[in-house]
């Protein structure tokens, strides 16, 4: 029949380009100059932005030929740096093959995986007639985003200035914060089909060698396709994958990178990323702000345990109008007993469930703040709360002081200063709420127990999380949830497993005072 032959007929399959395998990309480079152009087109097929630019050398009259990864590249580097004085300049240079050109840096290649590389990072190569070598040329350009004031981690008193997407750069704002020698940068390459850049930056004579050594074993060991961005980076490494809570730091800002470098921890900077990582870190690290130093100790001290209350707010509020209104509620006054009866007449909705209403409604309305554009985002979120809030009264689903509670744990939570610390804060809302929700105020208990049990056992590279309170360590009192004068802070925090504790000298000076 017919359609028998259509089920025999060939399907077609489009005819794939021959590609370079492993082996044949570990070869050495030929001296033949146009078997060299054939195995370059052979390995970046379906590349049309790769420019392969042939000339002649003018002081030997050598065949060469430029190839490089348009966009990656400054092309002005290439016209006035490498093109102009090959084919214009008759004499021989002492350089790197004796090429005339006025690059940065000039690097001798013998492979082909080498030339691979060097092209995607944006590196110009030039391969020559009768030279069984290329030469990697540094005119790295592609597009960078100009430094602004970090959207995350605003500052008063603060720089303005915010981390940006390329590497270098932001080891050169590091650097410009600590000039010093024992500031030293250990690279690591990481990924299998594009290879990420992964920076430590640390002091030689102050961070702990064996924190380092940890750190540097667990990025070596990845084995991933290639590395976006510092989130990934941090899921990876982490002690416990499990935990709600951070173990390393993110931050925008170069100032805050450089002040806990000088702790004696250690910063990771991951190319194409505009947020680095710190480590090793502790719970009450994600409390402090760089504004804490540039304001008085007393007003810092009072802001941090501002912070840290709000921290329980966040946490327990919801949970503990649970608690009391479904089991515990003899231990209400009787006048804001009638109160909360009133309120909740109309409602039809156990304790509970009003309060998952209420803070679903609110994740929402935040996320969809955060991704709009700024000034609609504003809009949407004080607008739709507002509006919301009423109707949602008006229409008897949830009562006066839900609506209440809820925007009292809303602003409890924008007063953390680390955002991956409130998204935290916003899981254990809801665990802490079906807890009281199942056993009242007990459950209450049980679940901080958990959370501190929890605390006191997360470990940040080998560092303890609930430090300087478990283990205690009363030297880093004085920098914890609360801030003492700087000049009484002369040792580094022994959370940090600084080898070289001292960080200034005597600075009170003498007076009255």
């Amino acid at each position: 029949m017919w359609f028998l032959g259509l089920l025999n007929k060939k399907k077609y399959r489009p005819s794939r380009p021959q590609r370079i395998s492993k082996q044949e990309n570990n070869n050495p480079i030929s001296m033949e100059l146009p078997i060299n152009v054939a195995h370059l087109q052979a390995m970046f097929t379906q590349t049309p932005d790769l420019n392969v630019r042939q000339f002649t050398i003018k002081h030997s009259g050598e065949q060469a030929v430029l190839v490089y990864l348009d966009g990656l590249v400054d092309k002005n580097s290439i016209n006035n740096d490498v093109l102009r004085p090959l084919q214009f300049e008759s004499e021989r240079s002492d350089a790197v093959g004796g090429l005339t050109v006025t690059v940065g840096q000039v690097l001798t290649l013998s492979a082909w995986s080498q030339i691979e590389s060097a092209i995607l990072q944006g590196s110009s190569v030039l391969l020559i007639a009768g030279r069984a070598e290329a030469y990697a040329m540094d005119t790295k350009g592609w597009p960078q985003r100009a430094i602004e004031d970090p959207q995350l981690e605003a500052s008063l008193k603060g720089a303005h200035q915010g981390f940006v997407e390329t590497g270098s750069q932001n080891i050169a704002m590091l650097r410009r914060y600590i000039p010093n020698r024992e500031l030293k940068v250990e690279e690591i390459w990481v990924g299998e089909r594009g290879q990420t850049k992964i920076s430590l930056l640390y002091l030689a004579d102050v961070t702990h060698p064996e924190v380092l050594q940890q750190l540097t074993e667990r990025i070596r060991q990845l084995d991933v396709d290639v590395i976006i961005n510092t989130g990934e980076l941090a899921e990876l490494i982490e002690d416990n994958p499990y935990s709600p809570f951070p173990q390393f730091i993110m931050t925008e800002r170069p100032d805050a990178a450089a002040s806990q470098i000088l702790q004696g921890r250690i910063v990771v900077v991951v190319d194409r990323s505009p947020s680095i990582l710190v480590a090793p870190v502790t719970f009450t690290s994600f409390f402090q702000n760089v504004d804490d130093y540039s304001t008085r100790w007393s007003i810092a001290t009072f802001i941090r345990l501002l912070r840290l209350s709000a921290f329980f707010v966040a946490v327990l509020l919801p949970a503990f109008y649970i608690a009391i209104t479904s089991y515990n509620f003899e231990t209400i006054p009787v006048k804001l007993l009638t109160t909360i009866g009133d309120s909740r007449g109309r409602v039809p909705f156990p304790p509970f469930v009003e309060a998952i209403l209420m803070e679903i409604t609110l994740e929402m309305m935040r996320e969809a703040g955060v991704r709009l554009p700024a000034p609609v985002g504003q809009t949407v979120g004080i607008v739709g709360g507002i509006v919301i809030g009423q109707a949602v009264v008006q229409a008897g689903l949830v009562s006066n002081i839900m609506v209440i509670i809820v925007a009292f744990t809303a602003i409890a939570s924008f007063i953390l200063p680390n955002y991956d610390m409130v998204a935290a804060v916003r899981l254990l809302r809801f665990a802490m709420m079906a807890a009281a929700s199942m056993f009242g105020i007990v459950g209450i208990i049980i679940g901080v127990m958990t959370m501190i049990g929890h605390l006191i056992a997360l470990e940040s590279l080998g560092t303890p999380y609930g430090t300087p309170f478990a283990p205690m360590r009363f030297a880093d009192w004085k920098d914890a949830f609360v801030r003492l004068p700087l000049w009484k802070m002369k040792k580094r925090p022994l959370s940090a497993r600084a080898v070289q504790l001292k960080r200034q000298g005597s600075n009170r000076p003498e007076g009255d005072g």
